[in-house]
């Protein structure tokens, strides 16, 4: 009985409209008494047992989907057909929460949604899951092929940043979104469409701004290797497989090193020695850059302090951290707790910030760290200058000591008149910031020789040195010491 009570209150919101002809039928058939107890009944077993099911399943589970999916796909496989799965995934929801406050970043996304809403058919179905991402389970097609799941995407992208007015002003926020439909996959299943649709989320929320990916195979078995190395990295960092490789940078003037830069290497027992660009996506976003970001620290100062007890002192050694990290309110406290371990002066460290980070627009917080980290005595660098989109203004804002040119615009620098312009312009901005220069990525003599005509401060790139690990820097900076020393000695000779 209790049973068939629950059956029915679940439908009971479906069914109210024949409350009436129930109520007729119960007095014509049993009388008053009937009647009486139906009208005592009724709100009790909804109360108890039902409640009203809207369209969009907000806070859902991945199983929801799932199931929805699956219902989708019977329906395709007896109709013909087919669905779909899409996944949008915010971007920078934190940042979002930073600018405007928990409760209007909420509003905001609230009224992305919403207008999702509106956007989808009768039979589309909007589901939030657990991670804050959203996603939309298509009705059964006729015809969903690649060309319209694109169309589709990028009106759902289009309607979310639409600029949302609040009281304080209109606020845009921009989404990825990745895409699969059931014609794409060989075994189609609700599972299988979800899981695929997420790897093309992913794919396209590491390609932001607003990119848009459709699921394919290999993305599916480059989704597989970064899981595996992801899974693996905490382990390779506690075995010593990560390690801080160091590129000399020198002075354009004297020829002295006046500092290093440490970039990452991974020394994969299988797999050789991984250059950043191969694991660092699998890793992104997550704490393990927190743990990259300490384990480059602590063996750059381990480093500096181990060549100053053998008296081959580098001045300086600069050290990346990610945008989450520069975040990081304790970051400032990490950083001077490691230099003071290792008894080294602020002035030793310096800290690069991505162009693209700084490019951010009004990240407060980001700008108050660095400001405090400059203000510790460390060294600011702006890295990859030129390649992002950061206005002058944007550069004000920051506590910054130097530009690093962008390889882009030091390759062939001595061959292209074009080139040319553009370093001089960037170094007459710098000369009128206050900004110190360095050109990253210098190959040749000859890139070398006119950067220092123009009068670029400080250079890094294979024409010194590749990167190398720290059991080779000793050894270089002995020869390059000997190789200046040897140059003077001719120059004294030659007047």
């Amino acid at each position: 009985m209790t049973l068939a009570l629950q059956r029915l209150a679940r439908h009971a919101w479906q069914i109210l409209a024949l409350v009436p002809l129930f109520a007729l039928s119960t007095y014509w058939i049993a009388g008053e008494l009937a009647l009486v107890a139906l009208a005592a009944a009724l709100p009790v077993v909804v109360l108890a047992f039902g409640r009203p099911r809207a369209v969009d399943e907000t806070g859902a589970t991945s199983d929801r989907v799932i199931a929805r999916l699956d219902d989708m796909l019977t329906e395709a496989g007896a109709r013909g057909g087919a669905t779909g799965c899409l996944v949008i995934q915010f971007e920078d929801a934190a940042h979002l929460c930073d600018r405007l406050g928990r409760v209007r970043q909420s509003e905001v996304l609230s009224a992305c949604v919403a207008r999702l809403r509106g956007a989808l058919r009768p039979r589309d179905l909007l589901y939030t899951l657990e991670d804050g991402s959203l996603a939309v389970v298509l009705a059964t097609s006729p015809r969903l092929d690649l060309e319209i799941m694109v169309r589709i995407a990028a009106r759902l992208q289009l309607v979310v940043q639409q600029p949302v007015t609040l009281s304080s002003g209109p606020v845009q926020v921009t989404c990825s979104v990745g895409f699969c439909s059931s014609m794409q996959l060989a075994r189609p299943s609700g599972l299988a469409l979800l899981d695929a649709a997420q790897v093309a989320g992913d794919e396209a929320a590491s390609c932001r701004p607003g990119a848009i990916r459709g699921y394919s195979a290999d993305l599916a078995r480059a989704r597989a290797d970064r899981d595996a190395l992801r899974a693996g990295f905490s382990a390779a960092v506690q075995r010593g497989e990560v390690r801080a490789w160091f590129q000399p940078q020198v002075s354009t003037d004297s020829g002295e090193v006046t500092g290093v830069e440490a970039l990452v290497r991974w020394l994969h027992p299988e797999r050789g020695c991984l250059a950043p660009g191969t694991f660092l996506p699998a890793i992104d976003g997550s704490d393990l850059m927190e743990l990259l970001g300490q384990t480059m620290l602590t063996q750059s100062m381990a480093a500096l302090a181990e060549f100053d007890r053998k008296g081959l002192r580098i001045p300086t050694v600069a050290v990346n951290f990610s945008q989450q990290e520069l975040r990081d309110p304790h970051l400032p406290e990490r950083l001077g707790w490691t230099l003071d371990h290792f008894g080294l002066d602020p002035s030793r460290l310096t800290v690069e910030v991505l162009e693209s980070v700084v490019a951010g627009d009004g990240d407060d917080v980001l700008a108050a760290n660095i400001g405090r980290i400059a203000a510790m005595g460390c060294g600011v660098d702006l890295d990859d200058f030129g390649a992002g989109h950061a206005s002058i203004t944007a550069i004000r804002r920051f506590a910054l000591n130097r530009l690093k040119i962008d390889r882009s615009f030091v390759q062939n620098v001595d061959q292209n008149r074009d080139q040319q312009n553009l370093i001089t312009a960037i170094l007459s901005l710098a000369e009128r910031l206050g900004l110190e220069t360095l050109a990253e990525g210098v190959e040749t003599p000859g890139e070398h020789a006119l950067l220092a005509q123009l009068g670029c401060g400080h250079v890094q790139g294979y024409v010194i040195a590749k990167p190398m690990p720290v059991e080779e820097l000793a050894g270089w900076l002995a020869a390059h010491r000997e190789k200046r020393a040897q140059a003077l000695r001719i120059g004294v000779r030659a007047r």
